[in-house]
């Protein structure tokens, strides 16, 4: 049976569709070779997909209660989403923009505090931030950069607005699950590549070495760079392992690495200790370092931040990053913008309620039933009320703890995200989407050309993290000047 699109639902913006089988410009092509499949070839080419997951061994981890970890073949929809360059032009403009900002309020964090002195930002705020890290006051690591990689995710409204939903500043996954959807594309729908000429990804593992090269405190031209992760048991530990074989360095876990008495940091090697220069972390802070944080940590290093306070070895992302890795503190990067750079947001942040303002709670309480209200610091999806779907007992329990700490909540209207075809079954149907972009900040800053578009595989759902049954797509930026 062939392929039908004249029954799809454009309910919602589509990003391949503006109406039931009528394609956009940019996404012709796609269309055309979908009205020439069947849905037998169709199912196929998804087999194939998901095969070669298998074989190239992408994978993720969740946690199951009572089963620990558990390994996952990564998820994964043939159909990629489309973006047209001239769109995207504006978006990466917005995204640097936005990191810009949130480098220098991260850095007067830990200086002056100018933005609270002047009235900008709420004191509160900071007094009662999970990821204020004391220890790093007065510290100015290279370029004033504190977030060097940057996932801010970015979600389309119905009416075809941008918005950005969220900022992951402290250890944001994703992008090599972005490097491997392009093969795996490319794998399953060469035929594509024929009328297509996406920008490439692949230049990422090479800019993300440059970036972690330049923070480098030696005058040297090959410093020694490290990966550092948590080991085999963590969720993103296929993303480590991955991007340390990619920029061809070392993978270390904390037992690996040792700060000698000069307060340098040095690797263990079959012929010796060497001294480490760069150290890209995939461990969150409280246990990067048991001598300043979570004592009880096996994972970091001792005296890991006395060497990088010394300038003796760069660490990306910096400790303390996660200071702007908060939902409240998202509702107020629009001012950071006008405050550090005295330009407008290219970008809008989605319409926010900061529960800790009086006014603003009270409109919340009343409305639970229309919002999706989010804690400051929870990620994944999880800790999440979905008002529309949720039952009268989940509002009251999500409104008594609004009432008991309002500053760690904020809510939001439930956007209508945009949709993109997706084969489910033998079948195309659309499937809400965000796209995670990556933004890698040092003496210069660069912009992945898209990212990593996540689907919400279930009907209905508006998640699509993975851990809670997402998967992802291909994103392609393609300049349709002329087309």
């Amino acid at each position: 049976m062939p392929v039908d699109l004249k029954a799809y639902p454009t309910d919602f913006y589509d990003e391949m569709l503006v109406s039931p089988n009528r394609s956009r410009t940019h996404a012709k092509e796609v269309v055309r070779l979908l009205r020439s499949f069947d849905d037998r070839e169709l199912a196929a080419r998804q087999a194939a997909a998901e095969l070669a997951i298998k074989q190239m061994g992408i994978t993720f981890s969740v946690y199951s209660e009572g089963e620990g970890t558990i390994d996952r073949a990564w998820p994964f929809d043939i159909l990629p989403r489309i973006i047209p360059k001239q769109e995207w032009d504006r978006v990466e403009a917005g995204l640097i923009q936005r990191v810009r900002a949130l480098n220098r309020f991260i850095d007067d964090i830990y200086h002056e505090q100018r933005i609270i002195n002047e009235g900008v930002f709420p004191p509160e705020i900071m007094e009662k931030s999970k990821n204020f890290r004391p220890q790093c006051v007065g510290v100015s690591p290279a370029f004033g950069i504190w977030a060097h990689i940057c996932g801010s995710d970015l979600v389309r409204d119905s009416d075809g607005t941008i918005y950005v939903l969220e900022d992951n500043l402290r250890v944001p996954s994703g992008v090599s699950y972005m490097l491997e959807n392009r093969l795996v594309t490319k794998q399953v729908f060469p035929e594509l590549f024929d009328h297509y000429s996406p920008l490439p990804v692949d230049s990422y593992p090479a800019q993300l070495q440059a970036m972690l090269a330049s923070l480098c405190p030696r005058r040297t031209s090959r410093p020694e760079i490290v990966v550092l992760t948590p080991g085999i048991y963590n969720s993103a530990y296929f993303e480590h392992a991955y991007l340390a074989q990619a920029m061809g360095c070392e993978l270390v876990a904390g037992r690996d690495l040792f700060v000698d008495d000069n307060d340098c940091v040095n690797m263990r090697t079959v012929s010796g200790w060497q001294r480490v220069d760069v150290i890209y972390r995939r461990i969150d802070d409280e246990f990067l370092d048991p001598e300043v944080f979570n004592q009880d940590s096996m994972l970091g290093v001792p005296g890991l931040l006395r060497a990088w306070k010394a300038g003796n070895v760069g660490l990306a992302n910096a400790p303390g990053a996660g200071v702007a890795d908060d939902k409240v503190v998202y509702a107020f990067v629009p001012d950071f913008i006008r405050f550090y750079l005295n330009e407008e947001p290219l970008i809008p942040n989605v319409p926010t309620y900061r529960c800790m303002f009086d006014k603003e709670r009270e409109y919340v309480l009343a409305n639970l039933d229309k919002l999706v209200v989010k804690p400051a610091n929870e990620s994944g999806g999880y800790g999440m009320l979905m008002g529309k779907s949720a039952t009268a007992a989940e509002r009251a329990h999500f409104a008594d703890l609004i009432r008991e700490n309002p500053r760690n909540y904020i809510a939001q209207p439930t956007l209508g995200l945009s949709t993109v075809p997706t084969v489910i079954g033998r079948k195309v149907e659309p499937r809400h989407v965000d796209l995670r972009p990556f933004i890698l900040s040092g003496r210069t800053t660069h912009v992945t050309m898209g990212g990593l578009t996540r689907v919400a595989l279930r009907k209905g759902t508006l998640i699509v993290n993975s851990s809670q049954g997402g998967g992802s797509k291909d994103t392609w930026i393609v300049d349709t000047e002329g087309a």
